[in-house]
């Protein structure tokens, strides 16, 4: 199906942020996502201690997961409620520090040091202030982001992979003329014009 009725839609900042006061998160998955088990050796690709990245990561249960596993994870979530939940969720210690390069935005890290969540608009970052990663698990960010900004938000993920990154990609099918999103639906040939 065409994307068409969902082309012009945008969800703003604040309501976002306002799911998350009012946990209206039916996004959020308790007990991890079975994809990111499933297809973890794709991710991963026989390599260790690697640099993960979640982008719009809200409070997600596989970034522990995977720190535990033994690799770095990093994630951005405007919501400093749902990082906090994570930290507290998990009974993990955390330091919150500015982060200079990006006007009001904050960095939780745990004190261990191997989970940096910064609280932010994705847009706010770049290779020069996160670096770049290994691995990426997109589970709900491609299919959050306002169609208008899809191409921003591609460029911006390509220029944070390093040249043998993996990266694992959730969307959802259906009908869009039945549901306004988000999750919005995103065509495959998009994700192929996308990321090529």
């Amino acid at each position: 199906p065409d994307a068409g009725p969902q082309r012009d839609r945008v969800v703003t900042e604040a309501e976002w942020l306002r799911r998350w006061e009012t946990s209206n998160i039916g996004f959020h998955k308790e007990q991890g996502h079975p994809l990111l088990q499933k297809y973890l050796d794709v991710l991963l690709n026989g390599r260790s201690g690697l640099r993960i990245f979640f982008p719009l990561c809200g409070k997600a249960v596989e970034m522990k997961w995977l720190a535990d596993l033994g690799h770095s994870v990093v994630g951005v979530e405007v919501s400093e409620q749902a990082l906090k939940e994570f930290f507290a969720e998990h009974s993990l210690p955390y330091r919150e520090e500015p982060v200079p390069e990006i006007s009001g935005a904050k960095k939780l890290q745990s004190t261990s040091g191997n989970i940096s969540l910064y609280c932010c608009s994705i847009y706010d970052l770049s290779s020069s202030i996160v670096g770049k990663f290994d691995g990426v698990w997109d589970r709900g960010a491609l299919v959050a982001v306002n169609p208008c900004d899809r191409q921003r938000y591609a460029s911006l993920m390509i220029t944070l992979m390093e040249k043998n990154s993996s990266y694992l990609l959730v969307t959802v099918s259906y009908d869009p003329n039945k549901h306004k999103g988000p999750p919005f639906y995103v065509p495959e040939s998009e994700i192929k014009s996308l990321f090529g």
